[in-house]
């Protein structure tokens, strides 16, 4: 079996599919943009709708899909830092074409259309819609498919990392919404985990940017400073978040101390 066709795919096929249509991104972006609002709208006036068990089986899903992301990805790359070494690992962009690991690239990427949907379930069940929520589905859509057609060097890193943390997170939420109890400190240490991503995001470009002159390091300065500019963005966010959902004294806390 050639190394572009494995388990009755052909990889060589999802990658023109996930090229083709990177232009759409921005339109995806701005129809997403448009369907929050709307609906937002319709449901102003409306009864919020119990969608406790498709959102169960969305995020578990997600939660299974992301798993497997994370150990066929993760395999990858932590064989690339075995025989060649960390340096090596950043600036592979083999990622993109190597067997098995080309299918997950390209999974990934368009992953990022269908969790668009998660916000759906929000507005439906009338739930508090934060900036960073839709501002983060967006600009990671952007990004994502960007630097899928440019196959950047770093995108091992960014996307093992990211599967690895949406395993975590839809995990969770899948136990949320079959009405498991699941300890605050495991809310906390997924948010802890989402920060740390995005240190680890902003290294790598770091890293990236201090190595772009290597012959097999390849990457541009608009990715590098979008991804900066990015990373850095729900650095602070996701930090702002934490304070004020774990950390911040409530009026009830107050109050006890006085």
């Amino acid at each position: 079996m050639s190394a572009s066709r494995w388990n009755g795919f052909s990889t060589t096929g999802l990658r023109v599919k996930c090229v083709c249509f990177r232009g759409t991104a921005f339109v995806l972006s701005g129809v997403y943009a448009v369907l929050i609002y709307l609906g937002r709208v319709f449901m102003k006036h409306r009864q919020k709708l119990d969608l406790r068990r498709p959102l169960m089986l969305w995020s578990l899903s997600l939660a299974i899909f992301s798993v497997m992301g994370a150990m066929r990805t993760g395999w990858y790359m932590f064989s690339v830092l075995n025989t060649h070494g960390f340096r090596q690992s950043v600036c592979d962009t083999a990622f993109y074409s190597a067997p098995v690991s080309k299918f997950w690239a390209c999974a990934f990427a368009l992953s990022k259309a269908p969790e668009l949907g998660d916000t759906l379930f929000i507005v439906l069940r009338k739930q508090r819609l934060i900036f960073l929520h839709w501002y983060h589905h967006i600009t990671v859509l952007l990004y994502s498919w960007y630097s899928y057609k440019d196959h950047v060097a770093g995108g091992g890193w960014f996307m093992t990392i990211n599967y690895t943390v949406h395993a975590f997170m839809y995990s969770y939420y899948s136990a949320r919404a079959a009405g498991v109890r699941v300890p605050k400190p495991f809310a906390m240490l997924i948010t802890a985990m989402q920060i740390a991503q995005m240190l680890a995001g902003l290294s790598v470009l770091g890293l990236v940017y201090r190595w772009k002159h290597h012959t097999h390091c390849v990457s541009t300065m608009n990715n590098i400073v979008c991804g900066s500019a990015m990373y850095l963005s729900y650095l602070l966010l996701f930090s702002a978040f934490f304070y004020k959902s774990y950390l911040k004294p409530t009026d009830e806390t107050r109050a006890k101390r006085e």
